[in-house]
């Protein structure tokens, strides 16, 4: 019997009660910083998609603007991140392919003149088949873009076509060639589960992102988020059982081709893993600028998360007063257990048991009793130097986060 049929675990007894905590986090260093680049647009909006994007109503949109408010949003941060080195930049959206590469190197010239980059620092974009070009591509790798992440989602036009996709699967493969032939490092992300989509379409779909030669892919099961299109009516969808097929399908197959499942829906061949994303999942900070971009950012006497304004022309007005924040808050001493494990349990391999204190500021005895509890499920591996979900921990990996809820939040 498979671990998805397995008895929900939220019928076995609660955790014991927490031991006290600290009253403040003791954070001696702060962990490693990222720097979050928000582009709001796209040419059409997906009726699967709740990210923070709108369709595009005018011929372009404001980009020089824009990529003045970020620029200004960007030094009103500065007291805050003041003489940290950024690790990696991640430009995400919306389309930020649709930005055009003489505003991109403006913005990438500021960020360099600004922060401190690490040497060889990954500056990852997205982009999507339906707006790259192989002039735009050599563009961007010239403004300082290290990686590309290309929103292919399925090869195939028919479902293409069912999850409202602008491009179709020639342009995909097209899109992919372009990218490899300009970027050393390349992720393809690939959705499964889509509607009347099979197990043999599922592993064609992998197949042709296996063959291309790309080092790194993002294998998302397609879900109904809240307030989509898609949640108001429903397509057509694969059953659970189907699509827990798939996925195990596809587990297996990219294992024997020789990329690492190093979190839940990311696998990379060697040396290929994304360093912006690593860093979300080890908790460490990450500045966000742009309309809606969230950040994490820690100091000696906590951790604090932000939000910029979410709606674009909202953003691009509070380049006037430099007040981009919407909302701010700190995070709790009582949150940070289940805020560091919804991260970190993400990742297959774990992290560190040390990495607890290191990033949060508590000391690791503070969850023994949840962490017992856990082991003592089968959730979490019996590996006192390490924090690592079991098989059957990441199958029900919301029964094992909930062992870190606190009642004091």
């Amino acid at each position: 019997m498979s671990a998805r049929r397995i008895i929900p675990l939220t019928a076995i007894a609660p955790a014991a009660s927490p031991a006290p905590l600290p009253q403040r986090p003791q954070l001696s260093v702060p962990p490693p910083l990222a720097l979050y680049i928000h582009y709001p647009w796209c040419v059409r909006k997906c009726p699967y998609c709740d990210f923070n994007s709108h369709t595009v109503r005018a011929a372009e949109p404001p980009h020089a603007a824009y990529v003045d408010a970020l620029i200004a949003d960007l030094i009103a941060a500065l007291p805050q991140i003041w003489g940290r080195r950024v690790v990696s930049v991640f430009l995400g959206g919306g389309t930020p392919s649709l930005l055009p590469a003489t505003e991109l190197d403006r913005l990438l010239t500021a960020v360099r003149t600004l922060l401190p980059l690490e040497p060889g620092a990954e500056i990852t974009l997205e982009a999507n088949p339906g707006t790259v070009e192989a002039a735009r591509l050599r563009d961007y790798r010239s403004a300082g873009v290290t990686r590309v992440s290309l929103g292919v989602q399925s090869f195939d036009d028919r479902l293409l076509a069912a999850i409202g996709r602008i491009h179709d699967g020639r342009e995909a493969r097209e899109a992919v060639d372009v990218a490899l032939s300009t970027f050393e490092r390349v992720n393809l992300d690939l959705m499964y589960a889509l509607p009347g989509q099979d197990i043999k379409q599922a592993l064609a779909d992998l197949g042709t992102a296996i063959a291309s030669g790309v080092g790194h892919l993002s294998c998302y099961h397609l879900t109904l988020e809240p307030n989509t299109p898609f949640a108001r009516q429903p397509p057509p969808l694969p059953d659970a059982d189907l699509a827990a097929d798939m996925q195990e399908a596809i587990e297996h197959t990219l294992a024997d081709a020789g990329f690492h499942h190093y979190e839940i829906s990311a696998f990379a061949r060697r040396g290929e893993q994304c360093r912006h994303n690593l860093n979300y999942w080890t908790f460490g900070d990450y500045l966000g600028i742009g309309a809606g971009a969230h950040g994490k950012l820690s100091s000696h006497w906590g951790i604090e998360r932000q939000m910029r304004h979410k709606h674009p022309e909202r953003y691009l007005a509070a380049a006037q007063s430099g007040d981009f924040i919407q909302e701010k808050r700190e995070v709790s001493v009582a949150e940070l257990p289940f805020e560091f494990m919804m991260n970190a349990l993400r990742l297959i391999d774990g992290v560190p048991a040390a990495l607890f204190a290191a990033r949060t500021g508590i000391p690791l005895a503070a969850i023994a009793a949840p962490l017992a509890e856990a082991r003592g499920r089968a959730l979490l591996a019996s590996e006192p130097e390490r924090l690592r979900p079991t098989t059957l921990g990441r199958r029900f990996l919301n029964d094992l986060l909930q062992l870190f809820l606190d009642d004091r939040q």
